[in-house]
């Protein structure tokens, strides 16, 4: 809490709160911490004991308040929150559930969607469950074996990701993201992942010291696949009630030029299930 309280501060300038910039050199960038103690109704001294570890419960008015100082989203505030119950050793406000095996309905519904590519996926995104478009979209991911696929470490580790993400930057900082905002509910697997890639990819270690913060809801991504070209495909993110799992599905209209690569896609998947 601490950390990403720090970082945030730091992230935000005087102008950007409607405070002058005042006289003098400013030694470091963001907010200073008087200032963002003045905006958010604290003390100084209080703040201050937040940001260096030694206020580890802070209440919910506060944490609100320093949210709205620092103009936080939704999710950041809702982050802040439940870094602040694992700061003070309070229960998460929401419970990470038992892992649960994909339930045959999610099985059912990747055949369903064909051509669309889709996975099943834990909130760390492990790929516990994806149809052969999914495979195929994603070069070289079915290579690597079944507990070891992974959307984020295909991003940062596995070669073909560079060239098949047209907007890899987007697409890497959004998957650290969306890891920080996992974090509170599965501190352990998310701490086991981001060891690994921090160890190994020098821009992932970057970003996650960023403490940038995205729940991903859907949007797009631009590919530029070996088999079917330059592609940019809708994605949605249904959530499963329980377990932690999402269906990650990537889609395009029918009769679009898109919409014929994912078949073109799905014809060199021919004969092949979810697996």
């Amino acid at each position: 809490m601490a950390e990403f309280l720090k970082i945030r501060r730091g992230s935000i300038g005087p102008a950007e709160v409607g405070l002058p910039i005042g006289p003098g050199i400013r030694r470091a960038p963001g907010l200073r911490r008087e200032e963002l103690a003045a905006l958010a109704g604290v003390s100084v001294d209080y703040y201050t004991r937040i940001e260096q570890g030694r206020e580890t419960a802070p209440s919910d008015a506060v944490l609100g308040a320093l949210a709205r100082a620092l103009r936080l989203t939704d999710d950041e505030h809702t982050h802040l929150l439940a870094l602040a119950d694992r700061t003070a050793g309070r229960s998460p406000r929401r419970r990470p559930a038992d892992p649960q095996p994909v339930r045959p309905g999610l099985r059912l519904l990747l055949d369903s969607v064909r051509p669309s590519p889709a996975y099943v996926l834990d909130e760390v995104n492990d790929v516990l469950a994806a149809n052969p478009e999914g495979l195929a979209l994603m070069p070289g991911l079915d290579d690597w074996p079944p507990a070891a696929r992974n959307t984020i470490r295909y991003t940062f580790l596995h070669t073909a990701a560079r060239t098949l993400f047209a907007d890899w930057d987007r697409v890497a900082r959004n998957c650290v993201a969306h890891l920080h905002s996992a974090e509170p509910a599965s501190p352990g697997p998310v701490a086991e992942l981001v060891d690994e890639l921090s160890s190994a990819s020098v821009e992932f270690a970057a970003l996650w010291r960023r403490h940038e913060v995205l729940v991903k809801r859907g949007g797009e991504t631009a590919f530029r696949h070996p088999l079917i070209g330059q592609v940019t495909l809708a994605n949605e993110i249904l959530h499963h009630a329980g377990g932690g799992q999402r269906l990650l599905v990537y889609q395009a209209a029918p009769g679009t030029a898109e919409h014929d690569a994912l078949v073109l896609l799905a014809m060199t998947t021919e004969n092949a299930g979810a697996s």
